[in-house]
């Protein structure tokens, strides 16, 4: 059941993306609105986010009030990035396409633990503050993006390698989501210490396929956020990053589950493995 903080990004998000299009809507429309509102649109949608942010202070206090916020952020950066994807000049398409693959992520994130573990949703299941070094590599990709697309535009034209790129992502997310939904009160972002009186090992579902599914959406989403960008330096970054990452983070994990679960988990792992290229995980046995 979606708990209640969950409903509400979900209002958020939606109205958040709804009033991003607005402008775009009104011209189409060709109503009888001042040309002068949509002279800058940059500071149009400058104010209409401003605008937003208003009634939410008004009607939320506390968490929710710091659900609302992101998730309207999110929501708003949905609506911008389908709008560039749709409406800019070809270079910038798939910047568009880009934004709207990252706000869904965030936000899916935020609205999956919302909905099958409300015990242990935060501010942090938005996972927009994931490290310091999540951030730069986010916006290191969105520099080189720029640069390329000033001194090499003909780099940043749509091509089946940013499509390819869109479908990984789409997969990855696909994946990822049927992991946390899977694995239901037994998923969380942060790894667990100490194992709950409701914690089991699960095997079924996409946990068939490999040990950490979650895992492996994410590894291959990050790279096709970089294929999509058509960023060959942030391509290898990514890729080199996101497989340090998960080869260290799985190694904490499985001594965790080991220590959980003993010989039921060496069993698992006989049979599957964790999804990742070269990543064996941590086994005791030979």
């Amino acid at each position: 059941m979606l708990c209640y903080d969950g409903k509400v990004s979900i209002c958020c998000f939606t109205l958040a993306g709804l009033i991003a299009v607005l402008p775009e809507i009104l011209l189409r429309l060709e109503l009888d609105i001042p040309r002068a509102y949509f002279n800058k649109i940059w500071l149009t949608h400058l104010f209409q986010y401003g605008l937003l942010n208003f009634p939410l202070l008004l009607a939320f206090r506390g968490f929710t009030y710091q659900v609302a916020v992101r998730a309207a952020f999110l929501g708003y950066a949905f609506g911008i990035g389908i709008l560039v994807s749709l409406i800019a000049s070809p270079s910038w398409q798939m910047f568009g396409v880009y934004m709207t693959i990252l706000a869904t992520f965030h936000y899916s994130e935020f609205l999956s633990i919302a909905w099958i573990n409300p015990s242990a949703v935060s501010i942090d299941s938005f996972i927009l503050n994931h490290s310091l070094a999540y951030g730069m590599a986010a916006c290191f990709s969105w520099i080189e993006f720029v640069l390329e697309r000033q001194y090499f535009p003909i780099m940043k034209q749509p091509s089946p390698l940013s499509y390819f790129g869109l479908l990984l992502c789409i997969c990855g997310e696909i994946l990822r989501k049927l992991a946390m939904f899977t694995a239901k009160h037994n998923f969380n972002h942060i790894v667990q210490r100490e194992k709950m009186n409701n914690h089991e090992l699960v095997t079924y579902g996409v946990y068939r396929l490999c040990r950490h599914p979650s895992y492996v959406g994410w590894f291959y989403w990050s790279i096709g956020t970089q294929l999509i960008l058509q960023n060959p330096i942030c391509l290898l970054a990514y890729t080199v990053v996101s497989w340090r990452f998960f080869h260290d983070r799985i190694l904490i994990e499985e001594v965790t589950l080991l220590n959980f679960f003993k010989q039921d988990y060496v069993e698992y792992q006989k049979v599957v493995g964790t999804g990742l290229p070269f990543i064996p995980g941590y086994t005791v046995y030979t």
